[in-house]
């Protein structure tokens, strides 16, 4: 019954609601002992030939009031327990979803997407049927079970009460025997699940890849195996689950066994009549259910606490980024000074520096160039620029203040961000474009489109501005991505835009149209450009050369190109490429 004390601050916040729910199935329990004692009363008169018209009429409409009656608070109890389930479930996912949106990029390198799904679905369902079914099966097991056996004892006869009784606390050792068990395979049957929900997920985002390598058959393959395992696992469940009922039929049949020769032997000494009789085995059959109720209360008890031990699990994970007390509220502005001695991932080799000596000064409204070969250093500068990562040797200010003495909304609310992999949401290229802001008019969106250049190539799309994107931008070009993001982030005029190898799929053309409507309306805001393609960055005031995470040459376009290293070895190859492809168009 832990599981009910873990959600007790829930239980306390909702409990005028659960109390009038469970009032109204106490009494529901006392209105069900009506009508056996009513037959029994029935079965009398007939025997004994006393039975009038009136005296059935009367009878009937007890019958039908009492019928009525639990009719309504059947209703009220419904309303009230399974409602708050319901709250509960919404509560939950809330909580979970607030802290999805607060966590950082290393609790998603943790969790995959799926299993987070899979959290957020299945193991809420299974909080809610305790909020609600394990609730209502606890409150009305009770009361059905103890005013039946209250009107056995005081109604019908006490001493064949107790004959009936004697093989029910075997229900309560098989109960606790099962439950255990049933607990684990529960635990391991969510986590296959879990397993399940990231491979489809997985399967469904990488569709394109794996019918370019023909890998279908191979895929459908592992799907099958990894849904074998989950009918396996719940299959092991299922197994316990089912020993419960073949218990309690047994046990009650115990019961029944006893009454009926007890009772028999009660009947031919005259102690009770064949009305008393009739109405004990009928309080017998109403005990049926909150005996059932024992086992399905422990099976909903076991899966709800496997399922809340999952979500607390995800829920006392811990950011690494945190707002200092007192951080500041004021936008960023100024000049940008980066200082790292040194920087490592979370999970990486700790002998491995992922970033070392990395120092430069880039002036309010200046362009800073960042270029280098893939995996050279270059998107890990920007993450810890974008507070993804808060602990490092060094210090990154802005405006002559640490970034982490800022706000999160002072700091990333003023930074317009296209990163390499270009996100875009389900929904048309209208919203995608003022997602920052859906209150934008349509003219500020289409002058962002403009300078981003996809203008032209959106009012040509049949739909225009309201055409649906579809899941990840399905249905654009890498290059329509890549625009529409530039344009999403320049519509919000940060004080800070990071381009982060945002132009690899336009042509050298669109390039230079891009960054020149860039340069002309981002007069006294800083930019920064990280890229392969040397044109990129050949205009910025500073360029630096990443290599091996460190900084290995830097200076302007023309500084770097008197230089012998990476920088005109790339610039030249470059160049000529532009060149062959020039004489093959």
């Amino acid at each position: 019954m832990g599981i009910f004390k873990r959600l007790s601050w829930f239980f306390k916040q909702e409990k005028k609601s659960y109390l009038l729910g469970i009032l109204s199935l106490v009494i529901v329990a006392i209105l069900q002992l009506i009508p056996p004692r009513i037959i029994g009363i029935v079965v009398d008169e007939i025997g004994m030939n006393e039975i009038t018209q009136s005296s059935l009429v009367y009878w009937l409409t007890i019958l039908a009031s009492t019928a009525l009656g639990q009719y309504l608070l059947r209703y009220l109890w419904r309303v009230k327990i399974w409602g708050n389930a319901a709250k509960l479930e919404a509560i939950v996912r809330e909580q979970l979803y607030n802290h999805f949106t607060n966590m950082d990029s290393n609790f998603f390198q943790k969790y995959r997407t799926g299993d987070l799904m899979a959290h957020a679905t299945n193991d809420l369902r299974g909080l809610r049927m305790v909020a609600g079914g394990g609730i209502l099966t606890l409150a009305d097991a009770i009361s059905v079970g103890l005013t039946t056996l209250v009107a056995m004892i005081f109604v019908v006869d006490w001493r064949l009460t107790l004959i009936a009784v004697i093989p029910l606390p075997l229900l309560a050792i098989a109960s606790r025997v099962l439950g255990k068990k049933l607990h684990l395979r529960f635990r391991d049957a969510q986590a296959a699940f879990s397993q399940l929900n990231d491979k489809v997920q997985e399967s469904i985002q990488g569709i394109k890849v794996i019918k370019t390598f023909g890998q279908e058959k191979e895929d459908i393959e592992d799907f099958d195996v990894q849904t074998d395992r989950v009918v396996e696992k719940n299959k092991d469940v299922y197994k316990i689950d089912s020993l419960f009922d073949p218990a309690i039929t047994f046990i009650m049949g115990m019961s029944y066994f006893l009454t009926i020769f007890i009772g028999g032997l009660l009947i031919m000494g005259n102690e009770i009549t064949i009305g008393d009789f009739v109405t004990f085995i009928n309080y017998i059959g109403m005990l049926v259910w909150p005996m059932f109720a024992i086992g399905r209360l422990f099976n909903i008890i076991e899966r709800g606490s496997a399922s809340y031990d999952r979500i607390e699990n995800l829920l006392r994970e811990e950011t690494s980024i945190i707002e200092r007390q007192g951080a500041v509220e004021k936008p960023i502005s100024g000049n940008l000074t980066f200082a790292i001695d040194s920087f490592n991932y979370p999970d990486a080799d700790a002998d491995a520096e992922t970033l070392k000596d990395i120092h430069f000064t880039l002036p309010a409204g200046g362009t800073l160039g960042i270029v280098g070969r893939t995996g050279a250093g270059k998107t890990s500068i920007l993450k810890l620029l974008l507070r993804e990562h808060d602990h490092y040797k060094g210090q990154i200010t802005y405006g002559g203040y640490d970034i982490r003495d800022y706000t999160l909304d002072a700091l990333l609310k003023h930074i317009g961000y296209v990163p390499q992999d270009n996100y875009l949401f389900s929904n048309t290229i209208r919203e995608n474009i003022r997602f920052a802001d859906p209150t934008l008019s349509q003219s500020a969106v289409e002058a962002a489109a403009k300078l981003a250049n996809i203008h032209d190539d959106i009012v040509d799309l049949p739909n225009g501005y309201d055409t649906e994107v579809g899941e990840r931008g399905v249905s654009l070009s890498g290059g329509q991505k890549q625009r529409i993001s530039i344009a999403r982030a320049v519509l919000i005029n940060p004080e800070l835009m990071i381009l982060d190898d945002s132009l690899s799929a336009v042509d050298a053309k669109t390039e230079e149209i891009i960054l020149s409507g860039l340069k002309r309306v981002r007069q006294g805001q800083t930019t920064i450009i990280a890229a392969h393609r040397i044109s990129s960055v050949m205009h910025a005031e500073e360029i630096i050369v990443v290599d091996d995470g460190t900084i290995v040459e830097r200076g302007t376009h023309d500084q770097l190109l008197e230089v012998d290293g990476w920088y005109k070895d790339m610039y030249q190859q470059q160049q000529l490429e532009r060149k062959i492809e020039g004489e093959d168009q």
